[in-house]
């Protein structure tokens, strides 16, 4: 096999594994999984049936991922986070056919304890605090916390906080683009942007999104 899978774990039939994932102690994939390639399922995880993870993914430790889920490209789940399906789950009733689907964008963060309700869209390169309670769909390179969850900023493509002032988007110091546009015509005139302090990408709030313009 392309991949490893520890002799403890288990795999029903109809799974697609990629190339280089390691799946380890005490883990259950289940029919009709989809897992791409280079992605670590850490130990006591459930990947329930039909569930697609991308390529490049870390499930850490402990954690249920539901049918109705979807996880693109590169997320990163701590130990113990939470994903459901049902939004007012009760054991006596079947509610299947009420699944509301989850999906987590490339490149996002989600937290260790951190739990995420049903019907849920969370951002690319979003940050989810640990412990977090997450409620309503979360933007692009949002970061969030607390019960339930609120924006308290913005974070880099590298997972650097990016620094701010009462504005809220502008960076301090050094870096800070605003009024006429840079020579590269990316920002444009009196736009705000900030400045990652450590990889140097450069963000603008642009028509009530906040994007990458520059990229090093």
């Amino acid at each position: 096999m392309e991949y490893f899978v520890h002799r403890s774990s288990f795999i029903d039939e109809n799974v697609n594994i990629g190339a280089g994932t390691k799946v380890w102690h005490f883990s259950h994939i289940m029919s009709g999984a989809k897992i791409g390639w280079d992605c670590i399922i850490g130990q006591n995880v459930c990947i329930e049936r039909d569930v697609t993870i991308g390529n490049r993914c870390k499930v850490q430790n402990n954690v249920s991922v539901y049918k109705g889920v979807v996880l693109e490209d590169e997320v990163f789940c701590g130990p113990s986070c939470v994903f459901t399906n049902v939004y007012n789950p009760r054991a006596f009733i079947e509610r299947k056919h009420e699944f509301r689907p989850t999906l987590v964008k490339r490149g996002a963060t989600i937290g260790a304890n951190a739990t995420i309700v049903c019907g849920a869209t969370i951002g690319r390169y979003a940050l989810i605090a640990a412990g977090a309670v997450v409620k309503s769909d979360v933007p692009d390179y949002a970061i969030v916390a607390g019960v339930p969850a609120q924006q308290v900023g913005w974070t880099c493509k590298c997972g650097t906080t990016l620094k701010a002032n009462g504005e809220g988007l502008k960076a301090k110091g050094e870096g800070t683009i605003r009024s006429e546009a840079n020579g590269e015509g990316l920002v444009a005139k009196g736009e705000v942007t900030t400045v990652c302090s450590s990889c140097r990408n450069v963000y603008a709030l642009r028509d009530g999104q906040f994007i990458i313009v520059r990229e090093k």
